[in-house]
C-alpha cells in the first residue's frame, strides 16, 4: 500500500502545486457572486481590498526621480507588476524601503551580474506578506494541473473557516483559491435522506434555526455517541426547509461580517465546486455520525447512510486505489470516527479511507472502544486492511500541559510501521489554538509537525497559509533553485534587522 512518510524532498517534475482562482462567478474585483449571480455585498474575499488602495499606491511609486538607486529598482519592478495586474502592492514600498540600505548593496551586487530584475523580485517576494497574485478574472488554465504528491497534503478543514463560516460554498471557493490540495467537509442525512454539508447533528450554533418561530417545536433530545444531546437536529428538517437556515462563523474572535449570507450545500453540491475548479482539487468527506444517521433516517430502497454516501461518489466518478491513474485524476479521502462503517464501504469501493481518532476519553461511537484500543499495534495492523491513513486529533500525538507540548507518542511511527498514513487535525492560525512553544507563529507549528513529527497531511482552518509555508520551505521541483536563493536573502534580511 503505498504511503507518504515524512517529507522528503522533491521526486516528481510532474507535480505542481499553484494558487487557483475561485471557481463561479467573480465581478472584476475579486467577490464571490452568488447562485443568480449577484455580487454579495461586503468586502474581503479575493483581492478586493487591496485593489482599493492599489490606486494610492500605484501614484507613489510613480515618481522615481524621488527615489535613491535602490528606489528606482523598486518602482520598476511595482510598474512591471501594474501592468501586469499585480493586486498585492499595500504595504510593499514601505517595507522595501524600510530595507533601502540592504537594496542599495543587492543593486550594487547583482548589477556585476546582470540579475538586477531577478534579486529584487525574490527579495520583494520575502518582504510582503502574500504573494502578488493576478486578479481573478486574469487567470487561465486551459488544462487541469494535477494535484502535488510531492509533499504532506493541505486539507481545508470545512474549507477556508478561519475567514468565512464552514461549509460553505463561498469558504471552499476561498479555499481552492488559496491553494488547498482538498476541501474536506463533514456528511450528514436530512429527514427525507438527502446527503448534506454540515459538521454537528444539531443546527443550534452554527444557525439562525432558534431564531425561527416556525421550527419552535423541533427541538429534541436524542442520544448521540453515548451522550444526551438536546437541540434542532439536521435529521428532523427536510432538505428544503435546511437551505432556508442562514449560517454564521463559529468563533466569535473570528470575521463575522459573512454570518447569515450563506445557506448549507448538499453533498453533489460540493463535488460539483472541485470538479469545476481549474486544477484537480481532491475531496475529504466525512461519513458523519452513521450510527445516529443510520438510526433516525430511512430510505425507501432500504440502503443504509454509508450506501447512499458512497453511491453519491460513484455517481461523478471517484473510485479508484490511492495514487492509481483515476484517483489522481479525482482525488479522495473517505474519513469516519466509525470503523464498521469504514468496513462496511470497503467493500462498496476501493477508494481511500482514513480512520479519524478522538481524544483520549472519547470511545469509538459504534465499537464502543477505548482510545488505547484502536491505537495498539493489533489494531492498526487490523484496521490497515481497510484504511490508507490515520486521522488523529493532534494533542493525541503529541499532548500539552499547561499549553506547551510534551515529548511525541510514538503513533506516527507505529503508523508508518504499519504503511499508514498520518493526517492529523486541526491546525488552526490564531493564539488561542497555538501551544506556547511556537511562540504564536503558525508557520513554526507547521515545520515541527511537518519536519520533526513527520505527518502526511495537515487538516487546517488556514489553507492560504500552510500553502505559503509549503511553498517557501518545500517548493515544486522546478521552483527549488530559485527557493533556496529567496531563503538565503530572507536570511540576509533578519541578519540585517537583528532578529
Amino acid at each position: 500500500m503505498a504511503q507518504i512518510s515524512s517529507w522528503r524532498p522533491p521526486r516528481s517534475s510532474s507535480d505542481t502545486q499553484t494558487a487557483d482562482q475561485p471557481v463561479g462567478k467573480l465581478d472584476p474585483m475579486g467577490d464571490v457572486r452568488g447562485a443568480e449571480g449577484a455580487p454579495d455585498q461586503h468586502k474581503g474575499i479575493g483581492l478586493s481590498k487591496d485593489i482599493q488602495q492599489q490606486g494610492k499606491m500605484v501614484e507613489e511609486v510613480k515618481k522615481p526621480d524621488q527615489f535613491g538607486p535602490a528606489r528606482r529598482a523598486t518602482h520598476h519592478l511595482l510598474a512591471g507588476v501594474e501592468r501586469q495586474g499585480g493586486g498585492r502592492l499595500v504595504g510593499v514600498l514601505q517595507r522595501a524601503r524600510r530595507h533601502e540600505k540592504l537594496l542599495s548593496y543587492i543593486v550594487l551586487l547583482s548589477s556585476l551580474a546582470g540579475h538586477i530584475p531577478f534579486l529584487l523580485l525574490l527579495l520583494l517576494h520575502v518582504v510582503i506578506a502574500r504573494p502578488l497574485f493576478p486578479l481573478p478574472s486574469k487567470a487561465s488554465n486551459e488544462e487541469k494541473k494535477p494535484i502535488q504528491t510531492f509533499r504532506p497534503y493541505n486539507i481545508a478543514h470545512r474549507g477556508s473557516n478561519g475567514e468565512i463560516p464552514e461549509e460553505t460554498t463561498a469558504a471552499y471557493l476561498r479555499a481552492i483559491k488559496e491553494g488547498a490540495d482538498f476541501i474536506e467537509t463533514d456528511i450528514l442525512a436530512s429527514k427525507d435522506g438527502a446527503l448534506i454539508c454540515f459538521h454537528d447533528v444539531t443546527l443550534d450554533e452554527m444557525t439562525d434555526v432558534s431564531s425561527r418561530k416556525e421550527f419552535a417545536n423541533r427541538r429534541r433530545t436524542y442520544e448521540v455517541e453515548w451522550l444526551n444531546v438536546t437541540g434542532w437536529f439536521v435529521v428532523d428538517f427536510t432538505l428544503e426547509e435546511l437551505k432556508t437556515l442562514k449560517l454564521k462563523q463559529r468563533y466569535p474572535f473570528r470575521d463575522q461580517q459573512y454570518n447569515g449570507k450563506y445557506s448549507i450545500i448538499t453533498f453533489e453540491e460540493f463535488i460539483s465546486i472541485a470538479l469545476d475548479a481549474s486544477r484537480t482539487v481532491g475531496i475529504y468527506p466525512e461519513i458523519k455520525d452513521p450510527v445516529h444517521i443510520n438510526k433516525h433516517v430511512k430510505w425507501a430502497d432500504g440502503k443504509t447512510f454509508e450506501d447512499k454516501f458512497v453511491d453519491t461518489l460513484l455517481k461523478y466518478g471517484y473510485r479508484g486505489q490511492y495514487m492509481s491513474e483515476n484517483w489522481l485524476k479525482q482525488p479522495l479521502f473517505i474519513q469516519s470516527f466509525a470503523p464498521t462503517s469504514l468496513v462496511h464501504v470497503s467493500k462498496l469501493t476501493d477508494s481511500p479511507k482514513i480512520f479519524l481518532i478522538d481524544d483520549f476519553t472519547v470511545r469509538t461511537q459504534d465499537t464502543n472502544q477505548s482510545y488505547w484500543e484502536i491505537t495498539s499495534d493489533d489494531y492498526l495492523a487490523y484496521i490497515s486492511n481497510y484504511v490508507v491513513g490515520l486521522g488523529p486529533w493532534k494533542d493525541t500525538i503529541v499532548p500539552a500541559v499547561n499549553n506547551y507540548l510534551m515529548a511525541p507518542s510514538d503513533l506516527v511511527a507505529r503508523a508508518h510501521a504499519h504503511n499508514l498514513q498520518v493526517h492529523p487535525y486541526t491546525y488552526r492560525n490564531e493564539n488561542q489554538f497555538l501551544h506556547f512553544n511556537f511562540h504564536q507563529d503558525p508557520y513554526a507549528e507547521y515545520d515541527f509537525w511537518i519536519n520533526t513529527v513527520g505527518v502526511d497531511g495537515l487538516f487546517t482552518d488556514f489553507a492560504g497559509s500552510v500553502h505559503q509555508y509549503q511553498e517557501l520551505i518545500s517548493p515544486h521541483p522546478k521552483d527549488a533553485t530559485a527557493n533556496n536563493l529567496l531563503v538565503k536573502i530572507a536570511q540576509m534580511i533578519a541578519a540585517y534587522e537583528g532578529l
